[in-house]
C-alpha cells in the first residue's frame, strides 16, 4: 500500500521490523538516524535483536541503501568496526558542526529518531543519558533541509518515568508533528 508509517516506541528494537515492512514496499531505503548511540552491536547481552542492535540487522539484511547517523556520542572500537563494515556515515558530535549538516538523499527516506540524540538538557526523559547532544533546533534544521521523499519514521526511547515536567514528552510531540509535516510535503 501507499501507507506512511509513523511509529512511536518503545525502545529502538522496533525499527528493524518496521523497516522490514517498509522494505517490502519500497525496496532498500535511505535511513536518517538521530541517536547518541549507533545501535550497531552484533548483539547486546546475548540478544541480537536488542535495542542496541537494530541497525546491524537492518544493514545485514540489505534494508538500507544508505545509513546516515547524526548525534553519535558513544563510539567504541567494536562499533567503529561495525560502522566501517557496513559503510555507515556517522556524524559524531565531537567532530560535527550541526549547522553545517545538509544531508541529501536520492530516493525514499526513513527517519529514525531516538530521543537520546538530544542533549539531556532538552530531553531528560530517556533511559540512557549522554551529555553533549543535539538541540531540538539542530534536529529540526536537518529535517527541514532534508532532500528526498520521507516515506516513514519512528520516534523511540522516550521514558516518561525519567521525564521532568513533561519536557521530553513535549519535545517528542514537536518532533512527531514536524516529521509528519515533512512526510506530507516531501
Amino acid at each position: 500500500t501507499g501507507a506512511l508509517p509513523l511509529v512511536l516506541g518503545g525502545d529502538h528494537s522496533i525499527s528493524h521490523p518496521v523497516l522490514r515492512a517498509v522494505y517490502r514496499f519500497h525496496g532498500p531505503v535511505n535511513i536518517l538516524h538521530f541517536d547518541a548511540h549507533p545501535d550497531l552491536y552484533d548483539e547486546f547481552e546475548g540478544n541480537p535483536d536488542s535495542h542496541a542492535s537494530p541497525f546491524a540487522r537492518i544493514m545485514e539484511n540489505g534494508i538500507a541503501r544508505r545509513l546516515v547517523q547524526i548525534g553519535i556520542r558513544t563510539l567504541n572500537a567494536e562499533l567503529r568496526e561495525q560502522v566501517k563494515r557496513f559503510g555507515v556515515e556517522t556524524h559524531e558530535m565531537r567532530n560535527t558542526d550541526c549547522h553545517a549538516i545538509n544531508v541529501e538523499f536520492d530516493g525514499p527516506v526513513y527517519i529514525s529518531c531516538d530521543i537520546d540524540a538530544l542533549d539531556p538538557a532538552f530531553a531528560p526523559g530517556v533511559s540512557h543519558h549522554e551529555p553533549g547532544g543535539l538541540s531540538v533546533r539542530d534536529i529540526l534544521g536537518v529535517i527541514h533541509s532534508l532532500s528526498g521523499q520521507v516515506i516513514g519514521a519512528d520516534i523511540v526511547e522516550f521514558n516518561p518515568s525519567r521525564d521532568i515536567n513533561g519536557m521530553t514528552a513535549m519535545v517528542a510531540a514537536k518532533l512527531l508533528k514536524e516529521i509528519a509535516g515533512k512526510m506530507l510535503t516531501s
